[in-house]
């Protein structure tokens, strides 16, 4: 019997040159419990990893703001106040990073996602003043709704699929990674995790990024 579990995506899933690594299309789907994708991506991106793992669909993504299980998609926030707040950041100043199309935040539902270049003094302070928190996750700054984290999308997905959120095995490396470490019942930090998400983790592993993760899975058989 193997644990189900939650893995981040960037940074767990990919290589350290970037991009996803194709080692995970033989290691999830041969996974015999459920499996979880908790990113900090825009909704489709997750559940467009699924279909082309050909596993079921099970997504908390935006941070916790969108989870998605088994064909039930449930927003948890209204996204008014990052928007708002992003639109003030480039009012005085401030890009997104991302180009006239944007399609980094053209899917989002519930946060905004601003490049690692942005100013992140004016951003921070603009966050302030809307009320909404700047979550790095060593990828993008993302203006997200307080009280939005992924482990509160990790207790729903759970509950969606029978399981306690104990139950779970989690695998990750960053800030936004903490809550989900501390919803479940074990966690593993990849070498090449923040100081934050190590902290938090009960392991780390000695290899980084999917090396990491494989470390991790091995460990859990």
């Amino acid at each position: 019997m193997v644990p189900p579990l939650v893995l981040d995506i960037d940074g767990t899933l990919t290589r350290a040159s970037g991009g996803i690594d194709p080692r995970v299309f033989e290691a999830l789907p041969a996974w015999d419990a459920p499996v979880v994708l908790a990113t900090g991506k825009a909704f489709p991106y997750p559940v467009a990893l699924c279909h082309f793992l050909h596993v079921p669909e099970r997504v908390i993504a935006e941070h916790g703001g969108v989870v998605y299980v088994d064909d039930e998609v449930r927003v948890t926030v209204d996204p008014d106040r990052p928007r708002a707040a992003a639109e003030a950041f480039v009012d005085r100043g401030g890009d997104l990073g991302w180009g006239a199309a944007d399609t980094v935040n053209r899917w989002r539902e519930t946060e905004v996602a601003v490049s690692m270049d942005a100013d992140e003094a004016l951003l921070r302070a603009v966050a302030e003043e809307f009320g909404v928190d700047v979550v790095d996750t060593g990828y993008a700054y993302h203006l997200v709704t307080p009280e939005v984290e992924k482990g509160d999308g990790v207790r729903a997905a759970a509950e969606a699929v029978g399981y306690e959120p104990t139950d779970f095995v989690a695998v990750g490396d960053s800030e936004n990674d903490v809550s989900t470490f501390e919803a479940v019942g074990e966690s593993f930090a990849v070498a090449n995790a923040d100081d934050r998400a190590r902290a938090a983790a009960d392991h780390v592993t000695e290899g980084a990024h999917m090396d990491g993760t494989l470390e991790a899975l091995a460990s859990l058989r």
